[in-house]
């Protein structure tokens, strides 16, 4: 008969073998699908397009990262920016572009002391003002890589296609927050765009989405809930994203780069708004999500625990190497693809915390609810 001790031995080894397969499950499923996909050739598109661009205060950026999108290389295509109650120079630096490309245009959201927003309603404008049905949306402090983006995107689109999943990653700069803001961003990426290859799509980012105008009309736009400030892109994929209306674009030409926070409580209030939107997915793709942070605390925990027991080590060993092997070359091939270099030896580091850090943030919204008003 087993004693109490060993018993609990048993069941935190148990623990660890299962919490091991399941994360080389998620590796070798999901994000390896990212890693090793290959980009169906696609006939060149020339239907028209709208590019969409939320911006409040964002003169700068409007200033540094606009001509790139004005520019692209297609024959037929508006680019709307919706300048949101900006109280900078941003009127100024529009109309000169506006005066330089005629196929710019502005739509401007007067600031009402009665009535608060979020980016919904700017995005909500911004798509009632295009003309075309394909949508394609970035944010005022995102830059395209290539003029390329543009086309590569919208060359998903048939009769059978309503969205196209994009890759929005962050500029390098010095520093550990800089490193993180890449890792997570690369990581989330390796997630949604593994599970759409897969044909689960369950989320977008709104730094390099495109759907179709008339997919959002005929779902009565964003939806329920309304009162969030989030929700602009996420969600709506969520709702009406399957594994035939959707597809994913991530070739190295099509990536958008944005400006990272500049410190971690910019980060942390950014953060914090993006999960806002997380208890209101589809309830498989909570657990989809769930099952894999889960599974990574356990691992750890139980790996610790069990190293007090030295005839466990050997299976301790297979297991723990057995992901870090398969960890590294996933990482490493998507690394290559979504091109963010130099992350691996912090990914290690990363992993391990990840987890703790996106509970805190999660919890600190049942404490607090962002404003309306809280733009981004």
């Amino acid at each position: 008969m087993m004693s109490p001790d060993n018993i609990l031995l048993f069941v935190v080894f148990l623990i660890f073998s299962l919490s091991t397969a399941i994360q080389l499950f998620y590796y070798l499923y999901f994000y390896l699908a990212t890693g090793i996909y290959k980009h169906p050739e696609l006939q060149g598109s020339d239907a028209p397009v709208s590019v969409i661009i939320c911006a409040r205060n964002e003169a700068e950026n409007l200033r540094s990262f606009l001509p790139s999108i004005l520019e692209q290389d297609y024959p037929d295509y508006e680019v709307i920016v919706v300048n949101d109650c900006s109280e900078d120079d941003s009127f100024n630096i529009l109309g000169k572009y506006l005066a330089e490309y005629p196929h710019f245009k502005v739509s401007t959201v007067n600031k009402d002391p009665k009535f608060t927003h979020s980016k919904k309603f700017a995005q909500f404008i911004g798509i009632k003002a295009a003309k075309n049905d394909l949508l394609l949306f970035t944010d005022a402090d995102c830059q395209p890589i290539s003029d390329k983006w543009l086309a590569m995107m919208t060359s998903h689109f048939d009769e059978k296609t309503d969205f196209v999943l994009g890759f929005g990653g962050y500029l390098k700069e010095k520093g550990l927050l800089n490193r993180y803001i890449r890792y997570d961003s690369m990581f989330i990426a390796m997630q949604y765009l593994g599970t759409a290859i897969r044909g689960i799509p369950y989320m977008g980012v709104g730094r390099n989405l495109a759907y179709r105008r008339s997919l959002f009309f005929r779902n009565k736009g964003f939806g329920s809930p309304n009162h969030l400030v989030s929700g602009d892109d996420d969600l709506f994929v969520n709702k009406i994203a399957t594994k035939e209306n959707t597809s994913v674009e991530f070739r190295s030409e099509t990536h958008t780069r944005s400006v990272p926070s500049s410190g971690i409580s910019e980060w942390f209030k950014q953060k914090k708004r993006h999960m806002t939107t997380a208890r209101y997915y589809k309830s498989g793709n909570k657990w989809l999500l769930l099952a894999e942070s889960a599974s990574r605390l356990l691992f750890y925990a139980s790996l610790i625990l069990l190293l007090t027991d030295l005839y466990l080590w050997p299976f301790l060993a297979a297991g723990f190497g057995a992901r870090l092997i398969i960890q590294v070359i996933v990482f490493l091939l998507a690394q290559r693809k979504l091109n963010e270099p130099g992350l691996l030896p912090f990914s290690l580091f990363f992993d391990i915390f990840s987890p703790f850090i996106n509970g805190i943030v999660y919890i600190s919204n049942f404490r607090t609810r962002p404003g309306s008003n809280l733009w981004k």
